[in-house]
């Protein structure tokens, strides 16, 4: 959080509008209960079965929990993900968000969410291209009724995180999004500089998975 808060002020912002998103993915019970113990209450989960099993008793004893999903999500789990999480960030296709508009329509309840953008254009990697990022944003608002807050992305490893960031803040500005969702372990302060309100750590936090 010190360090969050060194790079907020350093690009002249509000350390308060970065939220820090614990991933808590694969790692030992312990180890998120230790963390737990700090007062961190933002966790991301990449998996609707894992956070389900991991989460769901933890919910009695920490009622301010709050759990985004910022793994792929599979169609067939649209309604369990949106009974159980708070957010959704990874939403990347036009099938997916007609499962997630279902499934809130059903439950009377949506999450926020997040559209996921393959800045990279990778093909092995889940999001929306850029050039079609905009027409799908409008989609998911205007056909299928998302509440959506803003964008995530995961730059290329080999690549310079910080044109892909500052790719992702333009597409979000141009679109009227307040949230974005880029940085981990490695290049969360410099996603703070390009105006991430949200940064996703795992390893720096817990360790290394094992």
């Amino acid at each position: 959080m010190e360090r969050i808060a060194a790079a907020a002020r350093k690009a002249g912002r509000d350390p308060g509008a970065i939220a820090l998103v614990a991933v808590s993915k694969q790692q030992p019970d312990d180890r998120v209960d230790a963390v737990l113990s700090t007062g961190q209450r933002l966790f991301g989960e990449n998996r609707v079965q894992e956070a389900k099993a991991r989460w769901r008793a933890r919910r009695e004893l920490y009622p301010d929990l709050r759990l985004r999903l910022i793994g792929p999500l599979q169609t067939n789990k649209a309604a369990d993900a949106v009974a159980f999480f708070d957010a959704i960030d990874s939403l990347d296709r036009e099938k997916l968000a007609r499962a997630l508009a279902d499934a809130a329509q059903k439950q009377g309840r949506c999450p926020e969410i997040l559209i996921q953008v393959n800045t990279g254009e990778e093909p092995q990697k889940a999001g929306v291209p850029p050039s079609d990022a905009d027409a799908f944003i409008r989609a998911a608002r205007e056909t299928y009724a998302l509440p959506i807050k803003g964008l995530m992305c995961i730059p290329p490893v080999e690549e310079e995180p910080a044109m892909h960031f500052a790719l992702l803040a333009k597409i979000a500005a141009r679109n009227g999004l307040s949230q974005l969702s880029m940085g981990m372990s490695d290049d969360y302060e410099t996603a703070i500089r390009f105006g991430a309100t949200q940064v996703r750590v795992g390893s720096a936090l817990f360790g290394p998975r094992t």
